[in-house]
């Protein structure tokens, strides 16, 4: 192995980054206490501890089908559970870790340092590494590594300042690990943060040949009276919802379940696209970091949600202060053509899709409404944004 992490707390860290995060929305002050002891950052992707997703249909005998159309009600579609992961299993498990350690559970960690926060994120890129194995796709695998932690903790209005990567296989094939590591690269250039090292650890037998495993963790700073913490979010604010690439690293447990069942192949096309399923599906994650620090940097930003497993249902209220919900506006953006196929080709229900893929939508900006109006007037030639909702004095997501 190279550089310094210790085993055991790389498995410890790898195993609690990769559970579910909980619902955390107390006021930043009555957390600060916690900020001096050790924190976890707890991610909602629990697909890379979960059981491998079995390769037979649920309710079938274990020869693959292929759908065509979905019921008019969603009624025996797929679900996450299906495919191995449980997200309200996950919850509990939150919460049981919260008892020991209060204060996790936000999008990132914060620690105080002068008149500022270190804030910390760690994660991986779930299943997805599965299709990259199936594809031989790894440019762009490493962009996905670093999005999920740097999209965490930009949330907070936090600047990346450096990233670390942890890479693993059985056998070090040298050429292949330099295209993932070059995917690593692009991705702390795009959110102008350093690559300031990693761990590349050989493992013998432990991983399949040509496979292998990738964690980080990224580090940004924030003032502390520039923390993005949703405490002033009333109801009336503004939802404003940036556009995701695809499925970026989320639900693939259930993503590659689908594909199983459609009867199609990475490389076929995705119906009415010019793309492959392969290609689709392999679309790296949108890092939001320079776009959403300046909007942060323009006024009015109250709170950020990354919308990464959990959906719309579980990652938007965590960003809203106790008894506020949101609205969404169902059809205020139009939905990736890769989310229609998944929903059509696996019969998932609406409400299933919601709470795990990100339905297009990968970052939703909660705004005040003058803030909304500039935001989306600009984004006619600058950059591309949707009003997708609203603040409602009632807890929970409703979709209109």
């Amino acid at each position: 192995m190279t550089n310094s992490f210790a085993t055991a707390n790389t498995e410890t860290l790898r195993s609690l980054s990769a559970s579910i995060r909980h619902s955390f929305t107390e006021p930043l002050a009555s957390r600060t206490q916690f900020y001096t002891r050790s924190f976890y950052c707890i991610s909602r992707r629990h697909p890379r501890v979960s059981v491998s997703a079995p390769e037979r249909v649920s309710g079938c005998d274990g020869r693959v089908f292929a759908v065509s159309k979905r019921d008019s009600d969603g009624a025996g579609g797929l679900t996450y559970k299906d495919a191995g992961v449980d997200i309200d299993a996950g919850t509990e498990l939150v919460r049981r870790i919260a008892k020991m350690a209060p204060g996790i559970g936000g999008f990132g960690g914060l620690f105080p340092l002068g008149d500022s926060f270190l804030v910390a994120g760690t994660d991986g890129v779930g299943t997805k590494l599965k299709l990259a194995f199936e594809t031989g796709i790894h440019e762009t695998i490493g962009i996905d590594l670093v999005a999920m932690s740097v999209n965490d903790i930009v949330t907070s209005g936090a600047k990346p300042l450096f990233f670390l990567d942890y890479f693993a296989t059985s056998h070090l094939d040298v050429d292949l690990a330099e295209k993932v590591i070059k995917g690593i690269v692009d991705g702390c250039q795009q959110s102008d943060c350093a690559l300031l090292g990693g761990e590349t650890a050989e493992m013998p037998d432990f991983y399949k040949d040509g496979e292998y495993d990738l964690s980080g963790f990224a580090v940004g700073i924030v003032k502390k009276d520039s923390v993005i913490d949703g405490r002033n979010i009333v109801a009336g604010d503004v939802l404003i919802g940036l556009p995701s690439s695809g499925v970026h690293s989320n639900g693939f447990s259930l993503v590659r379940r689908v594909l199983a069942q459609s009867g199609l192949s990475l490389k076929d096309q995705l119906p009415g696209e010019a793309v492959t399923l392969g290609e689709a599906l392999m679309a790296p994650t949108v890092i939001y970091v320079k776009q959403v620090l300046d909007l942060i940097g323009k006024g009015g930003v109250k709170g950020i949600a990354h919308v990464t497993g959990g959906g719309f249902t579980d990652n938007i209220p965590r960003v809203f202060p106790k008894g506020l919900g949101a609205v969404i506006y169902k059809d205020s953006w139009e939905v990736p053509p890769v989310f229609k196929w998944i929903q059509q080709a696996g019969r998932i229900e609406d409400a299933e899709m919601r709470r795990t893929f990100n339905m297009g939508i990968g970052m939703v900006l909660v705004v005040s409404k003058e803030a909304s109006d500039r935001i989306l007037k600009e984004a006619n030639s600058e950059y591309t944004a949707y009003r997708i909702g609203e603040v409602v004095s009632e807890e929970g997501v409703k979709y209109q």
